[in-house]
């Protein structure tokens, strides 16, 4: 698939969609988000992709977005209500984001330089981060009156906890890949230029097990956020049913027996 400054290919049941934009530091326009979206939810139907890794071309992963083009959105909007103009246009760029967090398939995300604004948004919709040694991660909203209305409060919060959230959000300040590791924000900080290598070796890590497990797992963490223990539970007894009855669970039994790798189907 390839659709203005996204572009996606397959390799060994890898997924990669590459932010291709580096003239302006990739920053994002609402197509290029929706063009994102698509190309990643894509993986959930081929059978052979097992996960997704999303990458930028360039020294910055993206510097947020596109200014030039959300000025021209807001000039287009003469005549209309600009509250609500907004407030459409967030919606609309939630309901992307939330298509690439709901993707059954892992998504790992290879950061470098700076992420920015919605480019840190978008990468908190990813399952998995590996950030360079060179990341500085950062939600500047404040800085312009502003907030992070792309789920950037919300995931942020839910990823770092409120206070670690705060502390980015009221501050605008950016911090550290070393930081992010320590907070939680990312799951690998790897030398410069390494992140797309270390992003698709984790990714191949994820390839070997058994498909509906990790989707399952996925989903289990995802929708049992917030829920009371026992509800989280219940969800996990569910997948464990579903999961009991399928090929991928036989064969794997038969593997073990045998001694030999399993060759799992998603079935």
């Amino acid at each position: 698939m390839t659709a203005e400054h996204i572009t996606s290919r397959v390799e060994d049941g890898i997924l990669l969609v590459a932010i291709d934009r580096p003239k302006k530091r990739n920053a994002l326009t609402p197509d290029m988000i929706d063009a994102l979206a698509k190309a990643v939810r894509q993986a959930d139907d081929h059978p052979e992709v097992r996960a997704v890794v999303v990458h930028a071309e360039g020294p910055v992963f993206s510097a947020g977005i596109d200014i030039g083009a959300l000025a021209e959105s807001l000039g287009a909007s003469v005549g209309l209500n600009p509250a609500r103009h907004l407030r459409r246009l967030a919606d609309r760029l939630q309901d992307a984001l939330n298509m690439i967090e709901a993707t059954e398939v892992p998504v790992i995300g290879a950061l470098q330089g700076g992420v920015m604004g919605l480019g840190l948004e978008l990468a908190l919709a990813f399952d998995l981060r590996v950030a360079s040694e060179d990341c500085q991660l950062s939600i500047p909203e404040a800085r312009v009156g502003l907030v992070a209305d792309v789920g950037g409060t919300t995931r942020l919060s839910r990823t770092v906890g409120p206070s670690r959230a705060k502390d980015l959000l009221l501050t605008a300040r950016s911090i550290a890949a070393d930081e992010a590791l320590s907070w939680g924000l990312v799951n690998r900080v790897v030398p410069n230029g390494n992140q797309l290598h270390a992003a698709l070796t984790l990714a191949r890590e994820i390839a070997v097990n058994a498909p509906l497990a990790v989707g399952l797992a996925k989903l289990i963490v995802d929708q049992g956020d917030g829920l009371p223990k026992h509800a989280q539970m219940a969800i996990e007894r569910w997948a464990q049913s579903q999961l009991i009855s399928t090929s991928d669970v036989a064969e794997a039994m038969h593997a073990f027996l045998e001694k030999r790798p399993p060759k799992f189907t998603g079935k």
